[in-house]
C-alpha cells in the first residue's frame, strides 16, 4: 500500500481515541466490525442504521441487528429514513467525526454526508475488488464457483464500490461452503481488516489505492425469483447455486404444484438415467436428476411445514416412478 503523510486532521494527543467514528450498518454480518471497533482505540460516538421494520409472524417492529448492538453498548443510534435528509445531514455534521465506518448499511450515502468527514466513509466490501460489486457478493462468488475470495476496505464514492483500496484480506471458499458460512467467516476477518485500515489512516501509513480496470463483475442483491433451482443444469453447478442462496433467500422447487424450500444438496457424479428434475427414492436416499449428474436432497421444507430430512418428506409424499420436481 501507498503511505501517506502523518500529520492530519485524525492526529491524537497519546492514550486518546485515534479516530472519532460514525459507525453506518445494519445486518448481523456487520455486527463483528461494531464491535471491533469498540474494542479498539477508536471512539464510535455514534451509529447510523436502518428504521425499526416489521418481521415474524406477528409483524412486531424489529431493530436491527447492529441497532441491538448498538443499544447494548449505549450507543447514540441514528435511524432517518434515508440518509439524505437535511434533519440527518445536519446531526451528522455536528457529531464532528474523523471518519464514518459503514458495512452493509443497506442505503446510498448521499454526496452531501460522504464530504462530512475528514477521512469520509471507508467501506468493508464481502469481495476483492473490483469483482463482485453490489449487494451480494458473497452469494454471487459462491454462485459462480470462486475458490478464493475475501473482503476489501476502500474509500465510498458515488460509484457502485469503485472507490480505491485501502486493504484487503482473502478467505478460501470451502467445498461445502453456504453463503452463511463463508459471510461469517469473513465478517470476523474483515471486522479486524477493518480496525487495522482506520489504525493505518489514523497514523498516515495508509493511503487508499485505486482499483484496476480490469476483473470488475457484478453482485446484484438475489431476489427469491432468483433461488429457483433450474435442475437442467449440470449436478455441480445445482449444488453451488443452492448453497449460494443459503440461507437466504433460500433455495426452492416445486412439488406437485406447491413450493419445495431445499437445504444444501450433495452433487453425484452420474444421473443413474434419470431425467431432469426426476425424483427417485431408494436406500441411497432421494435422488432428483439434472442436466448432467444427479443429486441428493438433504433438508427439505414443503409449503407451510417445517424443515426436516428428505427421506421423512418422501414417505409422507410417496414420489410415483417418473414423477418430477420443478415441473
Amino acid at each position: 500500500m501507498a503511505a501517506a503523510g502523518r500529520a492530519g486532521p485524525g492526529a491524537r494527543g497519546e492514550g486518546e481515541p485515534a479516530l472519532k467514528l460514525l459507525f453506518a450498518g445494519t445486518p448481523a454480518p456487520a455486527v463483528p466490525a461494531l464491535q471491533a471497533l469498540l474494542a479498539s482505540d477508536h471512539d464510535v460516538v455514534a451509529v447510523l442504521t436502518r428504521p425499526d421494520a416489521r418481521a415474524g409472524r406477528g409483524r412486531r417492529e424489529v431493530r436491527s441487528p447492529v441497532a441491538q448492538a448498538a443499544d447494548a453498548a449505549g450507543i447514540p443510534v441514528l435511524q432517518p429514513p434515508t440518509p439524505r435528509e437535511p434533519a440527518f445531514l445536519e446531526q451528522f455534521a455536528a457529531l464532528g467525526v474523523d471518519c464514518a465506518p459503514v458495512v452493509a448499511y443497506g442505503a446510498l450515502v448521499p454526496p452531501a454526508a460522504l464530504e462530512v468527514p475528514a477521512h469520509g466513509w471507508v467501506n468493508l466490501h464481502f469481495s476483492l475488488l473490483p469483482a463482485w460489486r453490489g449487494a451480494a457478493p458473497v452469494q454471487h462468488a459462491l454462485m459462480a464457483g470462486d475458490e478464493v475470495t475475501g473482503a476489501c476496505t476502500f474509500r465510498l464514492e458515488q460509484g457502485l464500490d469503485t472507490g480505491p483500496v485501502y486493504g484487503v484480506v482473502t478467505e478460501e471458499v470451502r467445498p461445502r461452503d453456504t453463503a452463511g458460512d463463508l459471510l461469517e467467516r469473513l465478517a470476523v476477518s474483515g471486522a479486524g481488516l477493518l480496525v487495522a485500515t482506520l489504525d493505518g489512516i489514523a497514523d498516515g501509513s495508509l493511503a487508499p489505492v485505486p482499483q484496476p480496470a480490469e476483473g470488475v463483475s457484478l453482485a446484484p442483491k438475489v431476489e427469491t425469483a432468483d433461488a429457483r433451482v433450474d435442475w437442467s443444469l449440470p449436478a455441480h453447478v445445482v449444488d453451488r447455486r443452492v448453497r449460494g442462496v443459503t440461507p437466504a433467500p433460500g433455495a426452492w422447487t416445486t412439488w406437485r404444484g406447491e413450493r419445495l424450500r431445499l437445504g444444501p444438496v450433495e452433487p453425484l457424479p452420474t444421473s443413474l438415467g434419470l431425467a431432469p428434475g426426476e425424483v427417485s427414492v431408494g436406500a441411497s436416499g432421494v435422488l432428483v436428476g439434472t442436466g448432467r449428474g444427479s443429486v441428493r436432497l438433504g433438508q427439505v421444507q414443503p409449503a407451510g411445514k417445517r424443515m426436516l430430512p428428505a427421506p421423512d418428506w418422501a414417505r409422507g409424499a410417496r414420489p410415483a416412478a417418473g414423477e418430477v420436481v420443478g415441473a
